[in-house]
């Protein structure tokens, strides 16, 4: 499980560079200096918010410290950069935030291995890829301003790191069932994105 927390980031960065065919990002670079120094500062600070049991703190810890922020500061972080002109503002943003994720997630895989949690080394890693791809697909519209298109995708970036830590918080408190259909909630736009992107190199 440790081995897969640590590998599945960039393999299926790989995968995903292989269908999205763009020029290298401006800013990769920066990506990974930047995620690994945070990587290291959340490793060294630990936890921001005391998990508590399985209630509501569990839920807001998922929230900043383990699921949706993890997942979606790259793309805040992108966002100011493109302002600063460092990275293009049509970069594709999920590019860089999984490069960003990819030293975070081997901090946490040598963090979390002797828990030995499979919701923390394979859940959380999976949450993360259909995040960081799913904010990408709604972005891609935000991007090119498709008129009535946009509200929802702008809905849909705020609400799916939300639904990706309930899902984990499902998870954790033993509702299996509930934490699994949020789960495949959440890689539905990752799921959309793939297959457009393997029909639009078919072409």
């Amino acid at each position: 499980m440790t081995v897969f927390c640590f590998l599945w980031t960039p393999l299926f960065y790989l995968f995903w560079r292989s269908l999205h065919d763009e020029s290298a990002l401006t800013g990769g670079t920066w990506a990974l200096f930047v995620g690994t120094i945070v990587a290291f500062f959340r490793f060294f600070l630990g936890s921001f918010v005391n998990p508590g049991g399985f209630g509501f703190s569990r839920f807001v810890s998922a929230c900043i410290d383990v699921v949706a922020l993890p997942a979606a500061l790259p793309f805040i972080v992108c966002i100011v950069f493109s302002a600063l002109r460092i990275v293009s503002a049509q970069a594709n943003f999920a590019n860089y935030a999984f490069l960003w994720l990819i030293p975070v997630a081997a901090v946490r895989a040598l963090g979390w291995s002797a828990q030995r949690d499979p919701i923390l080394l394979i859940g959380v890693p999976v949450l993360w890829t259909a995040i960081v791809a799913g904010m990408g697909f709604f972005i891609r519209y935000i991007q090119n301003g498709w008129g009535w298109v946009v509200i929802p995708a702008i809905l849909g970036t705020a609400i799916l790191p939300l639904t990706a830590a309930a899902a984990y918080w499902a998870l954790f408190a033993h509702y299996t069932l509930a934490g699994l259909v949020l789960l495949i909630l959440c890689t539905v736009p990752m799921g959309i994105s793939l297959v457009q992107a393997f029909l639009e190199n078919r072409r």
